[in-house]
């Protein structure tokens, strides 16, 4: 801060810059990765891009039962949430670090 209180504003748009940079790497970074999510044990399999896009579903044979598909359909409801939530934990470990850096701009809300 300068004298009265006043941000510098040089230094301001400068760190404001460098975050900017920094979000635009842990963007990409997480375009670039892929996370699982299982149910059942491993016998569905899901992969997610780090973007949300569903890649892949991979269902083991041991897991189809036509008299009872009900529960196959689970096990992929449930390997949906588990590689979403591999996602959220993904996204927070790499926007976490950039989110927590604009407290050191020195502006209210921040």
């Amino acid at each position: 801060m300068r004298p009265g209180g006043q941000p510098n504003l040089q230094q301001l748009m400068k760190q404001a810059q460098k975050m900017q940079q920094q979000l635009a790497e842990a963007q990409a970074e997480l375009a670039e990765a892929e996370v699982t999510g299982t149910a059942g044990g491993g016998l569905v399999t899901v992969t997610i891009a780090g973007s949300g896009e569903v890649k892949s579903v991979k269902i083991d044979p041991k897991a189809v039962d036509p008299d009872d598909v009900e529960t196959l359909e689970d096990l992929v409801l449930a390997a949906l949430h588990s590689a979403n939530e591999a996602v959220r934990k993904l996204t927070e470990q790499k926007m976490g670090p950039v989110a927590g850096g604009m407290g050191g701009l020195g502006l209210p809300g921040f």
